[in-house]
């Protein structure tokens, strides 16, 4: 029988990564709409990039700076999504790769 001090040694809390994680991304990858609550109990809906098995959260942002580069480079097949700050004051970059 497991106990409650061997359960709590080898648990891992359940982390949605970030798509800026990612060294490329190319822009096939397939993406599904995911849930989740936040602190206060609040269910709220997101994005993920299935990736070799793991779920990577794209942030709305991310779409939006995808969008305007391919305006202008429809040809672009993988990019690099650069993070800068932290909590609220979080924003993302696209950058080309290919």
């Amino acid at each position: 029988m497991v106990n409650l001090r061997e359960t709590s040694q080898t648990y891992e809390p359940k982390k949605t990564k970030n798509i800026a994680d990612l060294e490329a991304v190319s822009l096939d990858v397939p993406i599904s709409k995911t849930s989740g609550t936040d602190q206060e109990g609040k269910v709220f809906e997101y994005f993920v990039a299935d990736i070799a098995g793991e779920q990577y959260r794209v942030p709305s942002s991310v779409f939006e700076a995808i969008q305007t580069l391919l305006e202008t480079k429809p040809q672009v097949k993988t990019i690099k999504v650069v993070k800068k700050g932290v909590g609220m004051n979080t924003s993302y970059s696209v950058i080309e790769l290919e």
